[in-house]
């Protein structure tokens, strides 16, 4: 595809853990199917699959560990590396559609502050919770059954609208605000929960929209790594982190996957909010009794 522009855009971060094939895939749909052109730096977790290997041979800048350091860890690692003034964070099973940046470089325009964080839509094979998603959508559930020319046949025609709760990667924000709120948070790691935690914080600083944005699709084979790790307690820190727990979080302050309406930007369902918040608090002490018992239970 020709590119419209040689100036680098984004900086894009992608965490990988011996996912080479699908890193490859990734990789090189940024490179062909992108408007402008984009730092691409990778964070290689072992890498003993050929992964550091390939990105070393590419010339991409890049971090490497030995061991698998998590999603939060990886990503906050590669920022000093990132020179663009956008940052995009994007997982390594994901296949961005044609035009994907030029979309999100034009809503940035639109927008015309730094007080954002965007969202692509997902595209994936299997059927899911979140209306922010197109799914089921199968175009292929590894590299090598992967529908590519179906999937550029069809991507566009796919029915969905912008929405309202971006969290998702591939997702864009400006370094400054990325900055502002430290990055991901590594007491999640290896990173169950790191996205809406993510969106909390911004939150918390000020920012209101969060747009998911229908023209830019991308996608996600759902390679879950996470079978491989174990989980942090996501669900619990986040409550106790924001006294809320993460669901009503995205459901009445978020509103994740509910039509975008510009005139409803930054408005919460209030009486919803302040509900959930007495429920939290008794899932709060829940967890603190709990937690309680098995300190007592190993101690004795």
């Amino acid at each position: 595809m020709q590119h419209v522009s040689n100036d680098m855009k984004f900086s894009i971060l992608i965490p990988t853990w011996n996912n080479l094939d699908f890193l490859k895939l990734c990789v090189r749909s940024i490179e062909r199917n992108s408007a402008y052109s984009h730092q691409i730096i990778i964070y290689v977790n072992d890498g003993s699959d050929g992964t550091l290997d390939w990105v070393k041979a590419r010339g991409y800048d890049y971090v490497h560990s030995p061991e698998n350091v998590g999603v939060c860890l990886a990503l906050n690692s590669l920022r000093p590396l990132a020179k663009a003034e956008y940052i995009c964070y994007m997982n390594d099973d994901m296949y961005v559609c044609p035009l994907w940046d030029k979309y999100l470089c034009d809503e940035i325009r639109r927008i015309g502050t730094k007080m954002f964080f965007l969202s692509a839509t997902l595209i994936q094979p299997r059927p899911f919770y979140c209306k922010s998603v197109i799914a089921p959508a199968n175009y292929g559930e590894s590299v090598g059954s992967f529908q590519e020319e179906r999937l550029l046949r069809e991507y566009s025609s796919l029915p969905h609208a912008d929405w309202f709760g971006a969290t998702w990667p591939p997702n864009v924000v400006h370094r400054d605000i990325w900055d502002l709120v430290g990055g991901y948070s590594i007491e999640l790691s290896p990173g169950m929960y790191s996205d809406p935690d993510f969106a909390a914080k911004l939150w918390l600083v000020g920012v209101r929209l969060f747009k998911g944005l229908s023209a830019c699709r991308v996608y996600h084979f759902e390679a879950r790594s996470t079978s491989r790790i174990r989980k942090n307690k996501g669900s619990a820190q986040f409550l106790m982190k924001y006294g809320i727990t993460s669901s009503s979080f995205m459901k009445y302050v978020l509103r994740r996957g509910e039509p975008f309406d510009a005139g409803e930007v930054g408005r919460v369902d209030a009486a919803m909010v302040k509900a959930n918040l007495l429920r939290s608090k008794l899932k709060r002490v829940l967890y603190v009794f709990k937690d309680l018992m098995a300190r007592k239970i190993w101690e004795a």
